[in-house]
């Protein structure tokens, strides 16, 4: 039992789902319920005598503290949203409340703070907003909505699939994704790249070779396929393998089975393949450059990843993701970025793909001192021919065009059911009704197939 909250009232501080804590004069930590510790996953006993400030590393303790505020103002806060770091560094959304804790006697002896674990809103509110999730890949785009839908039956399925895109589109994060959705998740996801390895090497790293296959090789060593087990092997840029190194290919997809350099026996194949490319296969069959039966085979279910400029609605989604993510990796509290560095960005035409947006806010993270990325964070390239106003509007159009054709995809979708479509794209009715004639996308005629009126 704390020394400053009365038995009674310890007990259902216990049971009660909040998290709660308080401090002392010194802003330590003098007590810490049971929902503080499943909420951070920090244990009573570790935090107990700390700063509260090492404890939460929360957004409010660099800016302005909630309870600081209510003890110096005597003035409690309810329900202001901030996040806390957990102890696996992860970002946690809480609401926060505060009160000035005062003894028998009226006297203020510290602090009390309830924290509210917001995680599910914030997952609900995703979805209310359109966003799908495949594993690490999150999109809110028409286009690549199309394309998670296929995923659970693809990850059902032990059929080779073909991943085609640009470089930095992601292919190999939609390949664990479509590894980790399947009933292979728990077993090895191993992924090479195909271009980055001349022939001889390339052959040796994917089969594995034998002791004494060759000069130097004086003890076995497994391959890709063996390490893949009964797993998922990702073979990215299949485009770039030679004709030799095919015909061995398409003999493993044939026969289910590969030799090992110097070895006289076969070993069995039991990985499931995904293969990835930036070229145009069916093109480099026509040209004689990839052999047209190993292009059949590995063209069993084939996906097309989009380019970064077609779907440039993810590019918000993608900046919280990236400045989450080294927020973690470089132990920052970045809040987030200004409207006009988020604006140049969302113009700018992303030859890299997702990879270059990625390296950007890398680059912003370094030379960023403040909570905010702003444009004199971002390259010069970005900069200098900026017209903030042009491209204001321009986000604007990209984003009216992107609401358009979800809803007309939407619509579509349910047969022109207004109730059917509201809920698909989690809004009212009336607020469907709204956008459709502010988007000036038009009803159906009422003698036509399908009536807007329709509610069944």
């Amino acid at each position: 039992m704390s020394s400053t909250i009365p038995e009674f009232t310890d007990a259902i501080l216990e049971s009660i789902s909040d998290g709660v804590f308080t401090v002392d004069h010194h802003w330590c930590i003098s007590f810490f319920n049971r929902a503080a510790e499943e909420i951070t996953g920090i244990r009573r006993e570790e935090a107990l005598g700390k700063p509260c400030s090492e404890v939460f590393k929360s957004s409010m303790c660099e800016r302005e503290c909630a309870l600081r505020h209510t003890l110096q103002n005597d003035t409690p806060i309810v329900n202001q949203s901030c996040y806390i770091i957990d102890a696996e560094g992860e970002r946690i959304p809480v609401s926060v409340s505060t009160a000035v804790l005062k003894n028998a006697g009226g006297q203020i002896i510290g602090g009390a703070e309830t924290f509210r674990d917001l995680s599910e809103v914030e997952a609900l509110r995703n979805a209310l907003e359109g966003k799908c999730q495949a594993g690490e890949f999150v999109s809110c785009s028409p286009v690549m909505r199309q394309l998670f839908e296929l995923l659970p039956a693809i990850a059902a399925s032990d059929s080779t699939v073909s991943v085609y895109g640009e470089t930095g589109t992601g292919k190999e994060l939609l390949a664990k994704a479509i590894h980790e959705m399947g009933a292979r998740k728990d077993k090895p996801f191993v992924a090479i790249n195909c271009g980055a390895l001349p022939d001889s090497l390339l052959e040796s790293e994917l089969f594995g070779y034998k002791k004494g296959a060759f000069t130097g090789a004086t003890h076995d060593k497994p391959g890709r396929f063996a390490l893949a087990k009964d797993g998922t092997l990702f073979l990215d840029e299949i485009g770039e393998i030679s004709p030799a190194l095919q015909v061995r290919l398409l003999r493993v997809l044939q026969e289910h089975e590969y030799e090992p350099l110097g070895s006289v026996h076969a070993e069995k194949n039991r990985a499931r393949i995904i293969v990835a490319t930036h070229r145009n296969l069916s093109q480099m069959v026509a040209d004689g450059e990839f052999r047209q039966d190993l292009f059949y085979r590995i063209q069993v279910v084939g996906l097309k990843l989009p380019a970064l400029r077609e779907r440039k609605e993810d590019i918000p989604l993608l900046i919280d993701q990236f400045i989450h993510h080294f927020n973690r990796l470089q132990k920052r509290s970045i809040q987030g970025i200004s409207a006009e560095a988020e604006s140049v960005l969302i113009a700018h035409d992303w030859p890299g793909n997702v990879r270059e947006l990625e390296n950007v806010i890398e680059r912003a993270f370094v030379l960023c001192a403040g909570e905010q990325i702003g444009l004199s964070h971002l390259p010069d390239e970005f900069c200098d021919d900026s017209e903030p106003v042009g491209v204001r509007e321009e986000v604007a159009l990209i984003r009216q065009s992107a609401e358009k054709k979800a809803i007309e995809s939407a619509l579509k979708h349910n047969h022109y059911n207004r109730a059917a479509t509201a809920r698909e794209l989690g809004i009212h009715k009336t607020t469907l009704y709204r956008k459709m004639k502010v988007l000036k996308i038009p009803f159906p005629a009422q003698n036509g197939r399908h009536r807007m009126t329709n509610e069944s």
